[in-house]
C-alpha cells in the first residue's frame, strides 16, 4: 500500500487564503450599516428643522443642532418655504466613497402662518 501524506495545516491554509474575503465582506457590511445609520440622522434632522419651522423657529438652525456633533462637519443644510434638506457623507475610508454614498433626506411643513 501507498503510504499517504499528512494533511496537517491544510485547514490553516485554507483559512489564510479565505481571510481576505472574509474581511472585505465585512468591511462592506460595515460601510452598509454606516450609510443606513447616516440616513437615519438626516432624517430625523430634517424632521427636527420643518417642525421647528412650524412653530416660527429657523428651521436651518434647528436641523443642524438636530445633527451629532461628527455628522455637523459632513452635512450640508438648506431650508425655505417650509421645506428642509440635509445632505450627510457617511463615515467611509474614503471621501470619494464618502461622497459617493452620500445621502439626503428632505422634509416639509406648512410655515406658522398658515401659508405653504
Amino acid at each position: 500500500m501507498a503510504r499517504r501524506r499528512p494533511r496537517a495545516g491544510q485547514a490553516s491554509v485554507e483559512l489564510l487564503a479565505a481571510l481576505p474575503a472574509l474581511a472585505l465582506a465585512a468591511a462592506l457590511a460595515l460601510q452598509l450599516m454606516l450609510v443606513g445609520y447616516s440616513m437615519t440622522i438626516a432624517d430625523g434632522a430634517a424632521e427636527a428643522g420643518a417642525l421647528a419651522g412650524t412653530t416660527g423657529l429657523d428651521p436651518r438652525r434647528a436641523a443642524v443642532e438636530a445633527l451629532p456633533g461628527w455628522a455637523r462637519g459632513r452635512s450640508q443644510v438648506s431650508a425655505g418655504d417650509g421645506s428642509v434638506r440635509v445632505r450627510l457623507r457617511p463615515p467611509a475610508p474614503l471621501r470619494a466613497v464618502a461622497d459617493a454614498l452620500t445621502v439626503t433626506s428632505e422634509a416639509w411643513s406648512r410655515s406658522p402662518r398658515g401659508g405653504s
